[in-house]
């Protein structure tokens, strides 16, 4: 399929406002969200609640003004997924690594921006653990 080249552009363009909210917002500092998941410091939730209400009106709205994504031309359509072990051990997964380093893959890469290079070790070990994942996906199809 062939995307338009603002497709790119506008993903780029995404990124570096999404890096730059987290550095804004302090997200991209590891020990300022240990301190929110600690309940020493609420800032952050602020920062969350404003996000989740601007991507709220964003999916409320889209697809009564328009009928298809504008850069893509995809249907808006809700695409349902099932709630079961693997989503939920995911999250879990994911939860417990936020909350031991601080860092969830966003906020790492931003941390990156700002810096922060001893998050590198953090990032390995997404990648490794992606890449466990995925080994062990493998394998278990093959059984």
């Amino acid at each position: 399929m062939s995307r338009s080249p603002a497709f790119a552009l506008t993903i780029v363009l995404g990124g570096v406002v999404f890096g730059f909210g987290l550095g804004l917002s302090q997200m991209a500092r590891p020990e300022v969200v240990l301190d929110f998941l600690q309940l020493q410091d609420m800032g952050l939730l602020l920062v969350m609640g404003g996000a989740a209400l601007v991507s709220g009106v964003a999916f409320a709205l889209a697809p009564r003004l328009r009928d298809r994504a504008p850069l893509t031309d995809d249907p808006y359509e809700r695409r349902l997924k099932s709630f079961d072990r693997n989503v939920l051990l995911g999250g879990v997964v994911f939860g417990v690594g936020w909350g031991v380093s601080g860092l969830c893959p966003g906020a790492a890469y931003a941390s990156l921006g700002i810096g922060n290079l001893p998050v590198l070790w953090g990032i390995a070990g997404m990648f490794l653990g992606a890449y466990g994942h995925a080994y062990w996906r493998s394998v278990r199809a093959t059984a």
